[in-house]
């Protein structure tokens, strides 16, 4: 019985969504060349079960959504949502935040517009930044071609930690103070 709930855990492990009874007994029966009882299937998995219900894992066999897979216990909770929230906020490239900051200021935007005003193609940095959220699609434009439009999202928000767009630094936060070093006061 070891022997099925191995395999059955290995099963359970690979699958990207929850594996079904039936699915299980499919994979099992043409891997071994024989039926395989639901009843077997079954005990296996209280099995499992019973292995991993205790505290000396950090995840236990579920059944949910029709099927079976593993999941963390509430109790990791908060470290998972650590890793999770480092992991989203990892750095952009210059390129993607030059995109990016093209985006919010002048959004909507089209990429040919971005494009015109980085000077360079953006196809992989507008890629990068749907992928991790920061920016969405808000519609095409009137254009011929009827081209694409981008906007930032919610998530660009809670990114930057800014409630607004209006949050945003102006132009003229960034502009040079009179009289920096190297420059002849005249007084």
């Amino acid at each position: 019985m070891d022997f099925l709930s191995n395999h059955i855990e290995a099963l359970i492990f690979c699958s990207p969504s929850p594996i079904k009874k039936k699915e299980l007994k499919e994979c099992l029966s043409e891997m071994f060349e024989a039926d395989v009882p639901e009843k077997d299937i079954d005990q296996a998995l209280d099995q499992l079960k019973k292995k991993y219900e205790g505290d000396d894992h950090s995840f236990s066999v579920v059944h949910s959504g029709g099927g079976y897979q593993f999941l963390t216990k509430p109790a990791y909770q908060a470290s998972i949502s650590i890793l999770l929230k480092q992991q989203s906020k990892r750095r952009l490239s210059t390129s993607a935040l030059e995109t990016l900051s093209i985006i919010a200021y002048k959004q909507p935007v089209t990429k040919a517009e971005a494009e015109q005003i980085r000077g360079v193609n953006c196809d992989y940095s507008i890629h990068k930044l749907l992928d991790k959220e920061l920016i969405e699609i808000k519609g095409k434009a009137e254009t011929i071609g009827r081209p694409l439009l981008y906007g930032t999202s919610d998530k660009f928000m809670d990114y930057f930690g800014i409630n607004s767009l209006k949050d945003l630094p102006t132009p003229k936060d960034f502009a040079s103070e009179e009289n920096e070093i190297g420059e002849k006061n005249e007084e």
